[in-house]
């Protein structure tokens, strides 16, 4: 009896013509039967935002043959709602698979990441789900690298699940990749600046600017694997409670009573 090929949900956050997603997509295809639902142009840094207030449109596209592919106007979350509700029809995915992400979505980017919001909103739907991202933001990247790793990464997710609620972020460094770390994110963030300047009708607009401020120097984080070589992987979870300040702000006097 043959054994049926896993049902896998690809999407991206730089556009659906993006080189990462075709990667991806042609790396998922050697695992399972690939249904594509990716946005019509590029939503890098969206986060987890999502469309109210004007209708969604998904389009049948045909790129490759026996793959599945919509383009969708709205954001990388939007695509994970409609996949599941419209094109999936309620039946979920085995797996979801974001990315390859042009740039990485290490330390506190996994905040802003259209691609990471994208895979949270697989997990928030129960279905086990991954972030890729590589360290190269130009146009014409080479993934050849990280090719066997993310087909690696899927397989093993797919075999062994993931406890509920988490999900895996994925960060590949650029050049030779050593193997894998299993990390926690690090402690960073953007020192932010918004450059002003002056359009045609003299009128000021601020382009944003900044610089990464790593305030971790621990040897078990995403950054320090990918300064060392190795792609990391981070488990992440999307309760968001802050569980260890329970007990302190029970012991706060909240009584407005007198």
């Amino acid at each position: 009896m043959t054994k049926k090929r896993p049902a896998i949900l690809v999407v991206n956050d730089d556009g659906i013509t993006a080189p990462g997603i075709k990667v991806l997509i042609e790396e998922m295809r050697k695992i399972g039967d690939v249904t594509v639902v990716a946005p019509e142009g590029p939503q890098s840094g969206t986060g987890h935002a999502i469309t109210i207030g004007k209708p969604l449109r998904i389009d049948r596209i045909y790129i490759y043959p026996e793959v599945v592919m919509y383009k969708c106007s709205g954001t990388p979350v939007d695509c994970v709602k409609l996949a599941v509700n419209k094109v999936f029809k309620g039946r979920k995915p085995d797996i979801c698979v974001s990315g390859i992400n042009h740039g990485l979505n290490n330390s506190i980017n996994v905040l802003y990441s259209g691609t990471m919001s994208a895979a949270v909103e697989g997990a928030i739907e129960d279905i086990p789900s991954i972030g890729f991202s590589y360290d190269d933001l130009e146009y014409d990247a080479d993934f050849t690298r990280c090719r066997p790793y993310v087909r690696a990464v899927t397989e093993q997710v797919l075999a062994n699940k993931l406890p509920k609620g988490t999900l895996l972020n994925v960060n590949f460094p650029k050049g030779n990749i050593r193997g894998i770390k299993i990390c926690r994110q690090a402690d960073a963030k953007w020192a932010e600046e918004f450059e002003e300047r002056t359009d045609p009708s003299n009128r000021s607009y601020y382009w944003l600017t900044g610089v990464f401020q790593l305030r971790d120097r621990g040897e078990d984080t995403d950054v320090w694997a990918l300064q060392q070589g190795y792609a990391s992987i981070v488990p992440v979870q999307f309760d968001m409670t802050a569980h260890y300040a329970i007990p302190e702000l029970n012991s706060w006097n909240f009584d407005v009573s007198g």
